[in-house]
């Protein structure tokens, strides 16, 4: 039987986006015990996360653009080195504004290591393939989401949360240097268009502002979700512990096995039908959070991680197929408005909590959901549109 010789380069995108996101974090569940460490507010402790944030926003189309112009193996080799060398330092910071420098400058250099491999898989792998190797980068980005948090806050002691930033900056060099030795070279020069791709000319066009708009409020609802759950479930009639509630991260397991299925099914009937489905189903696992019961939390948030994911794998195949030139550019602002609407949606989301709620939470998540379901029907649109236009020649 032979082998898919492209197996092996899925495993390799696994491993490599699994430990960059087991970095970006691992203190968010032991922000407690920073604030107390370091003798901070809450506001003051978050900085550990929000800095990674601020570093991945502002480097995102500089190294976009490199991506463009040069070989990416090696973008990602000196990337994988930086973020771990800022990982050691983050667990040697003597004092909290060392650990948010360290923090804010693995933010800076993570691109390299997401943005640059988002490209370079657009680059190497034909289009029949795009879409289920996308799906695995999608899964790889939940399983280091989950292993960050239980590393930091469940399978160590939280006290213990240098050893985490530890064990993730090793993790991340072994799979940069496998990533670098194993993956493919890109073996056709870099295609030169006559006129150089220009930033305005990947966010301007309205199919690709389309896709960034689906990136931002599919994350806008996601973020939203996961940071004001803990305040709902520690309260009536929950009352659940921190320890408990961190479990329900679980859910993320979902979006291991969703991630793959949902490039596949994105092959089989398309982007635009595989975002509406993902948005409906995104919006009945919304639905299910307002039931106080804790069968409902689980089966909620299993439904909330297989709709996202399914949106998230769908956008970014839509979008590096419809790109043939600036991919980096592209990918750089997809992923900018995916954080962007990451941290409108937990801001917005946080006046939403303190007037109603919860219920307000999910008010505003289910308007922001409005974004990908709307995308994803003018994508069937377009897709019937040039069918008929085909079959008409």
């Amino acid at each position: 039987m032979a082998r898919d010789p492209f197996s092996r380069l899925q495993w390799l995108v696994f491993a490599l986006a699994g430990a960059v996101f087991t970095t970006v974090y691992i203190p968010q569940p032991v922000l407690p015990v920073l604030r107390q460490q370091f003798g901070v507010g809450e506001g003051v402790a978050s900085l550990t996360v929000s800095a990674v944030v601020l570093g991945i926003a502002l480097a995102n189309l500089p190294f976009g653009a490199l991506a463009d112009r040069l070989p990416i193996r090696p973008i990602l080799l000196s990337g994988g080195l930086v973020v771990s060398l800022a990982g050691i330092a983050s667990a040697l910071a003597p004092n909290l504004p060392l650990l948010v420098a360290a923090r804010f400058i693995q933010g800076l250099f993570i691109p390299a290591l997401t943005t640059c491999l988002v490209t370079y898989l657009g680059r190497v792998m034909p289009p029949e393939r795009l879409n289920v190797v996308m799906g695995s980068y999608v899964s790889a980005t939940v399983v280091g989401g989950l292993s960050g948090r239980l590393l930091g806050g469940f399978l160590l002691p939280a006290t213990h949360w240098r050893w985490a930033f530890f064990l993730a900056a090793a993790l991340l060099l072994l799979a940069t240097l496998a990533g670098f030795l194993g993956l493919p070279r890109e073996e056709t020069p870099l295609p030169q268009a006559p006129e150089p791709v220009r930033f305005r000319d990947v966010l301007f066009r309205h199919e690709l502002l389309r896709i960034y708009g689906v990136a931002a409020g599919a994350f806008f609802v996601f973020s939203s979700v996961f940071n004001y759950m803990p305040f709902y479930l520690h309260g009536a009639p929950f009352h659940w512990s921190t320890r408990a509630v961190t479990l329900l991260y679980l859910s993320y397991v979902v979006g291991v096995v969703t991630g793959p299925l949902a490039g596949k099914l994105s092959n089989r009937v398309g982007n635009g039908r595989a975002m509406v489905l993902g948005a409906l189903i995104f919006a009945v696992g919304l639905g299910f959070t307002l039931v106080p019961q804790g069968w409902a939390m689980a089966l909620a948030l299993a439904l909330v991680c297989a709709g996202f994911f399914t949106i998230h794998a769908s956008a970014a195949g839509a979008l590096n197929r419809k790109v043939s030139s600036g991919r980096g550019r592209a990918n750089g602002f997809y992923v900018l408005f995916y954080y962007l609407g990451g941290a409108l949606g937990i801001t917005l989301s946080g006046q939403a909590y303190h007037l109603a709620g919860w219920h307000g939470v999910v008010a505003l998540a289910g308007t922001a959901l409005l974004v990908p379901l709307g995308t994803g029907l003018m994508e069937i649109q377009a897709t019937a549109t040039a069918k008929q236009g085909t079959a008409n020649r």
